[in-house]
């Protein structure tokens, strides 16, 4: 049954809970990974039994965060749990999780628009900057005293979905919490250190390999990059070392809309989108059966390359002739 107030309900689960279960998308980006890890560490500190659990495990610029190690990637048969947590995950098989068997309550905490209704408890505001800022407002409602540790993660949250608060979701609040994180303990250089300045060279081999796929539309307004799975096979790589890569086409001076394609297998690619604004890419996600914000968005397209670029191309030229 719905609750009312979802705010307490979820602290009404905490408190009732011993045993949970904290999940969050395939490919976890900083928000899904942190705010995991957040919630993590916040529940072990409460005295529960807690466990981490993501498909695709923790990438290599995420485990400076606390508890990291502690993320397993498979659960037994028969592990159930009091509470299942499902965050950042606008569709709950983008966690890839059997979570309806294994627990009696499933909590839904995200900041996706049109998130799916699937918890018992939805606790899902697409105004917040970050799942991680909905995490917090949870942490408060607890009267829990945030930990340095858990700081930690809801700092690298917030940063990282904010694009270090370039981003228009970089809100008085997640200004206001990130500060607050801060004087809790949190060194900021360190953060950056760990996300942004500890790149594998592999990463800049590979994404030379992309940039040289580099296409920017005839009239300006977006540009497009792409990985094929060729690309990761010569360089030994998985798809986790291409993250960020849209952000090369975003930065271009008169780009709208930044595209990046990464070839899933023969004729099935994953799109990524950003925009500065003028194009809702979330509405275009939609569409396309993707879903995201109206300035970041993805989806998965079938086709080859040229026949994806084609209907991607031409729908953006209709949106941006409207």
């Amino acid at each position: 049954m719905k609750k009312n107030n979802p705010l307490q309900a979820t602290v009404d689960a905490i408190v009732q809970g011993q045993r949970f279960l904290i999940a969050a998308h395939e490919g976890p980006d900083g928000d899904a990974l942190a705010s995991t890890l957040a919630l993590t560490n916040a529940l072990r500190e409460m005295g529960k039994d807690v466990v981490a659990y993501n498909v695709d495990g923790v990438p290599e610029k995420f485990i400076f965060l606390p508890g990291a190690e502690t993320v397993v990637n498979c659960l037994a048969e028969k592990d159930q749990f009091d509470v299942i947590f499902v965050l950042d995950v606008g569709e709950l098989s983008r966690a890839q999780l059997d979570a309806r068997r294994r627990s009696p309550v499933l909590i839904n905490v995200d900041h996706h628009p049109f998130s799916e209704d699937f918890g018992d408890i939805y606790l899902v505001d697409d105004k917040a900057s970050a799942t991680a800022a909905v995490l917090y407002r949870v942490l408060r409602a607890c009267d829990y005293t945030i930990s340095e540790n858990v700081a930690l993660c809801i700092y690298t949250a917030i940063l990282s979905d904010t694009g270090s608060f370039r981003y228009s979701n970089a809100d008085p609040e997640s200004f206001a919490i990130a500060g607050e994180m801060v004087n809790l303990g949190v060194d900021p250089w360190y953060v950056a250190g760990g996300l942004y300045e500890s790149q594998e060279v592999e990463r800049l081999q590979l994404l030379g390999l992309s940039l040289n796929t580099l296409r920017v539309s005839d009239c300006g307004r977006y540009a497009a990059m792409t990985v094929m799975q060729q690309m990761l096979d010569e360089i030994g790589v998985g798809a986790e070392f291409s993250d960020s890569f849209v952000n090369y086409p975003r930065s271009i001076n008169g780009v709208e809309v930044a595209l990046f394609f990464r070839q899933l297998d023969g004729e099935s690619f994953k799109l990524g989108m950003r925009s500065k604004g003028l194009v809702d890419v979330g509405a275009l996600a939609r569409e396309l059966g993707g879903g995201g914000h109206h300035n970041a968005a993805g989806a998965v397209v079938k086709g080859t390359l040229d026949e994806v670029h084609e209907f991607v191309f031409s729908r953006l030229d209709q949106l941006l002739s409207a």
